[in-house]
């Protein structure tokens, strides 16, 4: 008896375009990775724009808190001198009203010096918090940029290298949203 043949050659080819294809999934796994990176760059950037914007309106809040607290003082010093003109040109005593003025000025000064502190730590948290979330957006476009060059070359490596920047990014990011940078 005869023993049958079996195509061989054609299973053999499979088995090698099979082998071949696995070898090139690790490129997808780049891409998907890449993509998911992107899209945490776009939430950091977004975010650290709120936050600059936030810092430049705090800034100019405080300001004005500062153009306010110099005007009142301007006023405290005017009624303050202008009583001390009237009492040495004349023996009465400054009036009771202008004395409530100028301790109401004093008081409403230190309302608005408080305030326009306030504004100056707040726009100051908030351009902490961008400038590392600024870091964060740094950190995925290099990581980004690495996978690629990965692709180029074949190099898993650096793949792995770019993962790596990711993940320091995230937790630059992270750090951004919870202020504690």
């Amino acid at each position: 008896m005869e023993e049958m043949e079996v195509p061989m050659d054609h299973l053999h080819e499979k088995i090698n375009e099979e082998a071949e294809a696995e070898k090139e999934r690790w490129i997808l796994y780049v891409a998907l990775s890449t993509a998911f990176v992107a899209v945490l760059a776009a939430i950091a950037g977004l975010l650290g724009g709120h936050h600059v914007n936030e810092a430049l309106i705090d800034q100019i809040r405080s300001s004005d808190q500062w153009s306010f607290y110099q005007a009142k003082a301007i006023k405290s010093d005017i009624t303050s001198s202008a009583d001390h003109i009237l009492q040495s040109l004349s023996t009465r005593p400054v009036p009771e009203q202008d004395q409530q003025k100028v301790a109401r000025y004093e008081k409403e000064k230190q309302e608005i010096r408080n305030k326009a502190e306030e504004y100056e730590r707040s726009s100051e948290m908030h351009l902490k918090r961008h400038v590392t979330l600024a870091k964060s957006v740094t950190l995925f476009q290099i990581a980004i940029a690495i996978a690629a060059v990965s692709i180029i070359t074949k190099k898993r490596l650096l793949w792995v290298g770019s993962l790596l920047m990711a993940a320091i990014g995230l937790i630059f990011l992270i750090l951004g949203m919870i202020s504690i940078v």
